[in-house]
């Protein structure tokens, strides 16, 4: 039983996923760190740009919907370093 495991995990392509998600999560921590430092900060022009404080009522139930606002520029901002990094390589 353990031979068949370690076989598994030795076959080539159970390494080349290994070290291809950690390349993947290396390089998502880069794109962030460039998106977060560089244009983020670029596009701000000197405001505070967080909308974690957003939220609506609705019957009595408060909606905090600032946080996924944030999300949704964020990945926006990833997506378009990652296509511009992809674009012109």
């Amino acid at each position: 039983m353990l031979k068949g495991f370690r076989d598994f995990v030795l076959r080539g392509n159970v390494v080349d996923l290994a070290v291809g998600v950690v390349i993947g999560a290396a390089f998502g921590t880069v794109v962030t760190a460039f998106v977060k430092d560089l244009l983020t900060r670029s596009s701000r022009a000197g405001q505070k740009a967080d909308f974690s404080g957003f939220a609506f009522e609705l019957h009595g139930s408060r909606f905090l919907y600032g946080d996924f606002v944030n999300a949704i520029i964020s990945f926006l901002l990833i997506a378009a370093a990652v296509y511009y990094l992809w674009y012109y390589r």
